[in-house]
């Protein structure tokens, strides 16, 4: 607890209450379940608690996901802060004092690192102090500038109800800067956790109105969830051939129509009713090779934008039975891969890619033979064959289409100004790992006022988006990759998923900010981590590094260790022709060292 917190802040914390552990409740907004008959429709029902609006878990595991402290040490912990807040006048100026002398003295810098300021901004904590080169790059993440906390609950409503402020008295206001003020974020904690998938989750995505949760896995099937009871609505069959990479929600009046990308190259569209279940569900085109990003226009609902690993874009008409090739991504007269396609939220007719080299690509629909803008962070740029190897894995407009987010495989996120030069950036954001997947970014907050990326730790990231500080750092993953992130349209919640078959619910409920302990060792290990892959390894070798860290994360994760079937593959060992960047595999007659790739861990 910061001893200098303001009284706002103090009466903004609630109490205690065993009674009303959950402060969130659904206010009795039920959706009927639907009774189709088709025979690939499914239907799940989650356990829910009768004094909540959220469910009860089906076990205790899903509850309290991260161990913050035990209660021991909480009660420790709080009978010190309250006697050091009431010492408060006698211990400020040697508070003062102290931290003069840290600053001044970074080389003598104590184990616990605290940064704090007048609005409680984030304390961060590290055991770890060492003189090299690692540490000092940690240090220097950790010691950027903590953002001031600019949102209060109390005064905010007092001056709602007085009138104070004309800014303060739309309800629609005050719900978005509660959503991107920095209170929400550092609040963060694990709600539950949504089960019904057989694979990995690949894929998150809200309805427009917020209600309803689509997701898709590597088990075929695509989920639509009632998120805040915590249960299935229908479970269908995706028809895909291979592991769906994106769901989408289509904006149309009428049934749900939820478009879908997979490993097969195919694009479909499923149309649902909350009275008939599953519909229709038809291929919209296909691509040769996986498609793994869709995009959705506001206002042409009845487009959907494709990006595949054939380096083409193509726009589906929901309303016609043929795709319309838009673009061919090439390079020095080669194909492009694309990892990534996004929508510009204002210029809808234009649309940025990435994928297997280093540039974001801007394109407009009607003039698509070359890209309006390239960006990339790099100060010299060679040609395809000669570059870093860093590529795209992506890429996504803010709020208002000024700015593009942009994250690079074993590389940093960056933040580009929409008319900006290549080889330039307004933000750099440290501290993650993208190295084992095709790991997607975020904004979260109405004004994109956060970047939120998983990491290959297994660990959340969100950061300020103007002073590049990490201010939330959460577990989301037992098995060790954070892939997808979806927030909310409306409300400060988030959802998660990764190699783990789940879909975890984020929500600002905790009563305490996050220490966040151990953050300054996990990103050391990250860059670590980073700087031996990238030593070792050619540039262009995605395909074999996504095998090896496969094989790695089977060989750590016993409790993948279950037969799946009869399509299983075998892995004995893995070896590593660097000069060739292939991966080969060779048989070994210990069973010991047998392991099988379930179907829901698919790297990419």
């Amino acid at each position: 607890m910061d001893d200098n917190k303001s009284d706002d802040e103090n009466r903004e914390k609630p109490s205690h209450n065993p009674g009303n552990s959950k402060r969130l409740k659904t206010e009795g907004e039920f959706v009927e379940e639907s009774s189709s008959t088709c025979s690939n429709t499914e239907q799940e029902t989650a356990s829910t608690s009768t004094d909540s609006g959220f469910p009860r878990s089906r076990n205790s595991k899903n509850r309290n996901y991260r161990n913050h402290t035990s209660s021991t040490d909480f009660q420790e912990n709080r009978s010190s802060n309250d006697d050091d807040y009431q010492g408060d006048d006698e211990d400020s100026a040697l508070h003062e004092e102290r931290s003069e002398d840290e600053e001044d003295n970074l080389d003598d810098i104590e184990p616990v690192l605290s940064s704090t300021s007048s609005s409680n901004s984030t304390i961060i904590i590290d055991t770890e102090a060492d003189s090299d080169d690692g540490d000092v790059a940690v240090l220097a993440i950790l010691k950027k500038e903590k953002p001031k906390h600019r949102w209060f609950v109390v005064p905010e409503i007092n001056s709602r109800q007085l009138g104070a402020s004309s800014k303060l008295q739309s309800s629609d206001l005050f719900q978005k800067r509660c959503y991107g003020s920095l209170h929400s974020v550092q609040r963060l904690e694990l709600m539950y956790k949504l089960e019904g998938h057989d694979g990995c989750v690949n894929s998150l995505n809200f309805h427009p109105n917020g209600h309803i949760l689509a997701s898709g896995s590597d088990d075929l099937h695509v989920i639509l969830w009632d998120w805040k009871l915590g249960k299935s609505m229908l479970k269908y069959d995706s028809k895909h051939k291979g592991n769906v990479f994106q769901t989408k929600f289509l904006n149309l009046s009428g049934d749900m129509h939820i478009a879908s990308c997979a490993r097969d190259g195919q694009v479909r569209i499923a149309q649902v009713s909350q009275e008939e279940g599953l519909r229709e569900n038809r291929k919209l085109g296909c691509h040769r090779g996986p498609c793994h990003k869709i995009s959705v226009i506001a206002e042409q609902p009845h487009i959907v934008l494709s990006a595949g690993e054939d380096g083409i874009v193509y726009s589906h008409d929901v309303r016609k039975s043929k795709q319309e090739r838009l673009v061919t991504v090439k390079e020095d007269d080669k194909d492009i891969a694309l990892y990534t396609i996004h929508s510009n939220p204002l210029r809808t007719l234009e649309f940025c890619v990435g994928g297997r080299d280093e540039l974001i690509r801007v394109y407009d629909q009607r003039k698509s033979d070359e890209p309006l803008h390239t960006y990339h962070p790099f100060k010299e740029r060679g040609n395809s064959s000669s570059f870093t190897g860093f590529h795209v894995t992506c890429a996504v407009y803010n709020h208002d289409g000024s700015q593009i987010l942009g994250s690079y495989n074993d590389d940093d996120i960056y933040l580009f100004d929409a008319d900006g030069e290549p080889g330039t950036f307004l933000h750099q954001y440290k501290g993650h790992r993208n190295g084992a997947t095709i790991k997607g970014v975020n904004f979260f907050g109405p004004r994109s006022e956060f970047i939120v990326s998983g990491s290959d730790c297994g660990n959340l990231y969100f950061w300020d988006k103007n002073t590049e500080s990490i201010v939330q750092w959460l577990l989301a993953d037992d098995s060790g990759v954070v892939n997808c992130l979806e927030p909310h349209p409306q409300v400060p919640f988030i959802c998660t998923s990764g190699l783990d078959w789940d879909i975890k619910v984020w929500v600002p409920s905790c009563e305490t900010d996050n220490e966040m302990k151990g953050l300054g060792e996990v990103i050391k290990n990250n860059n670590k981590n980073r700087l031996n892959w990238t030593s070792r390894m050619p540039p262009d070798i995605n395909e074999s590094q996504m095998l090896w860290m496969l094989w790695r994360h089977l060989r750590t994760s016993s409790r993948r260790d279950f037969p799946i079937g009869p399509s299983d593959i075998s892995i004995r060992s893995i070896v590593f022709d660097v000069d060739d960047a292939s991966a080969s595999m060779s048989s070994s007659s210990s069973d010991s060292d047998t392991y099988s790739i379930p179907t829901g861990c698919s790297p990419s």
